[in-house]
């Protein structure tokens, strides 16, 4: 076995190079991620004891609803700092890959809690304001509470969000959104965007029990609250599975890869790429390339090492480079 480069090796009688190469990609997050987070943990945070107070005061159970999902976002995003900070522990014996996907792991739990804390306790509160309903008392503190909420929740969402179209551009906001591998946005913007929905309904269950006289109404908008939680936990629960057990790169990341290295001239034919999103910021990538059989020793490892260079200025993201050589000639076999 002979050696080619750093991290680098030849197997010339099998006719195969493997190239190693990487550091971890998690080192480099952006700060505006965890902006982002913290934004929506101070707004979170604040939220939650002013709607507590109101829902002390007036008894209202979608008031009580979103004081409890408040709480759950804010154990959110500190969960979600906790996966940011893990996730930047250097790679070690046992972590040759680095520890880019607890992020991912938390991310799993956020989205478990809230399915069960947000939704589970907001349902659970709706159905007991149903089966015993109570009058509300005073409604104007809830309208501040939630008028105030509504702000802050939309300045926290719009800060993430900022940041996301700033990087990734205004167009097919969705389909990026969806092909997203950073938790510290999309978890934050399900979250956000949930948070505005359920101030929406608890203001129409405020006010059309306080207007119609039937406190069962503010019953069913708790309940109406806990159901869109439960769908933004179970879209999340999905995203973040996708994520844990290795997604590969977005089409259009694979599409550059393609033509990154069918660009080389020393390259015949690149066969399909495997890739695993290990990270926010952290790709692996696998290459099949078949390179012209002129090609020496020497010239195959500049080959390589060209192909690791380009892709490298062209995807920022991809940190380990794994590729195999093939259709060796014998000229390369008895170098």
């Amino acid at each position: 076995m002979a050696a080619i480069g750093k991290n680098r090796y030849s197997n010339a009688e099998a006719g195969i190079i493997i190239v190693m190469n990487g550091s971890s990609g998690l080192l480099n997050m952006k700060e505006g991620s965890k902006l982002g987070i913290y934004g929506a943990l101070a707004a979170n945070i604040a939220i939650a004891i002013v709607k507590f107070v109101a829902a002390s005061i007036t008894g209202s159970s979608s008031m009580l609803s979103e004081a409890i999902h408040s709480t759950v976002d804010s154990s959110n995003e500190l969960l979600l700092l906790w996966g940011i900070h893990k996730s930047r522990k250097p790679p070690d014996e046992m972590h040759p890959f680095g520890h880019g996907q607890e992020l991912y792991f938390y991310s799993l739990i956020v989205a478990i809690l809230i399915f069960s804390l947000g939704g589970g306790m907001s349902v659970y509160e709706g159905i007991t304001h149903i089966r015993y309903p109570v009058a509300s008392g005073d409604a104007t503190w809830n309208y501040a509470v939630l008028g105030t909420a509504f702000i802050f929740e939309g300045i926290s969402l719009i800060i993430p969000l900022r940041d996301f179209i700033k990087e990734n551009g205004s167009g097919d906001f969705w389909n990026k959104l969806k092909a997203s591998k950073d938790p510290s946005f999309f978890v934050i913007f399900y979250e956000n965007a949930a948070a505005l929905i359920g101030l929406l309904i608890a203001f129409c269950g405020v006010f059309f029990s306080n207007y119609f006289h039937l406190p069962v109404i503010d019953g069913i908008a708790s309940i109406v609250i806990g159901a869109v939680l439960a769908v933004v936990a179970i879209i999340l629960i999905m995203e973040s599975r996708n994520l844990l057990i290795g997604e590969s790169a977005t089409n259009e990341k694979i599409k550059k890869i393609h033509e990154v290295v069918n660009a080389d001239p020393d390259v015949i034919k690149l066969n399909k790429p495997l890739t695993m999103q290990m990270g926010p910021n952290e790709l692996l990538l696998a290459l099949d390339v078949e390179f012209k059989n002129k090609l020496n020793s020497d010239g195959l490892a500049k080959a390589v090492q060209r192909l690791e260079k380009n892709i490298r200025e062209k995807l920022p993201d991809v940190k380990q480079i794994f590729i195999e050589a093939r259709n060796l000639t014998k000229e390369l076999d008895n170098a």
